[in-house]
């Protein structure tokens, strides 16, 4: 596995992007070392908010909510799934599975012994993120899912999709920051853009960023619908706060909040959030609205009660 590191100047000097960065190696079934990146702001001996981002981004896409958590006293944990930000990039996409990043991930997080977690997951970070849950689920206080799901097979692909994938695998340069600017309503700046485009000097980063829409286990040929299945049953047996904060402007996600408000017990009772005037990447477009949700569900968590 030949294994790609990004320079570290390249994250010099990004706006509104003061924190300092934290390394895990992590090596999972493959036996393979690789750097995993991470954000860790707040209270060290807090409850860990955990913030797991999706493609094509990286922590950078939380910026605006680490502050204002860290300052309401919660300790706040943002990873770079391996492919992303500052973590090592395996160089072919031959080298990424879904499996792979559980496993990465699910290392990631018991080396850190994280635990009494709130987790806030978006696109793939949801889907890593609740297969986490389902694999480790006493170690989760509870979980905002925002515009990501959980496949398991026996679909077809739609068209949108079916155009997003060919582009992703074709297309010769995967505009990275273009991309998640599209995904917001507000716009990045030029100086966003350049900052999601920063953990990828060329293309040969990008194996990680182009594959994991071939990953999404939407029909019963892909990979990883079994594994999806079995998360699915543990996850219908989740009665710990469990809420939904889906955009208004997602036509990708749009309807999976009913899917896990029907299968999933700790979705009862909860006050499910519409996040209005936002895209699919609704941290660029409402961080503020998002701050409030992970604040309000960590306290009502502490205090014993009902959301």
């Amino acid at each position: 596995m030949e294994v790609l590191r990004t320079p570290d100047a390249r994250f010099a000097d990004l706006s509104d992007f003061p924190f300092a960065p934290h390394y895990v190696q992590v090596t999972g079934r493959q036996a393979i070392q690789l750097r995993l990146h991470y954000l860790d702001e707040g209270p060290a001996t807090a409850a860990p908010v955990l913030l797991l981002h999706g493609e094509p981004s990286w922590s950078y896409l939380y910026r605006r909510m680490i502050q204002p958590l860290a300052e309401r006293g919660h300790r706040v944990v943002a990873p770079d799934l391996i492919g992303f930000g500052r973590s090592d990039k395996p160089a072919s996409r031959s080298d990424y599975t879904f499996e792979r990043h559980v496993d990465w991930m699910s290392e990631w997080l018991t080396k850190l012994d994280l635990k009494d977690i709130t987790l806030f997951c978006q696109d793939w970070g949801g889907l890593i993120g609740l297969r986490l849950v389902a694999r480790f689920p006493e170690r989760f206080a509870g979980v905002i899912a925002a515009n990501t799901g959980l496949p398991i097979g026996g679909g077809a692909i739609p068209l949108p999709f079916k155009l997003w994938l060919a582009f992703s695998q074709y297309v010769p340069r995967l505009p990275i920051g273009w991309l998640v600017s599209k995904g917001t309503v507000r716009g990045l700046t030029a100086g966003e853009k350049r900052a999601y485009d920063a953990p990828f000097p060329d293309e040969r980063y990008k194996a990680g960023a182009r594959i994991f829409p071939a990953l999404v286990p939407i029909t019963d040929a892909h990979a990883s619908v079994p594994e999806c299945k079995a998360a699915w049953e543990i996850l219908a047996g989740f009665n710990k706060p469990f809420l939904t904060a889906f955009s208004d402007r997602d036509p990708i996600t749009r309807g999976g909040d009913k899917i896990f408000q029907a299968r999933i017990p700790g979705t009862r009772g909860q006050p499910h959030a519409t996040i209005r005037k936002a895209g699919h990447f609704l941290q660029e477009d409402q961080p503020a609205a998002l701050v409030a949700l992970i604040d309000n569900m960590v306290r009502q968590a502490a205090a014993g009660t009902e959301l």
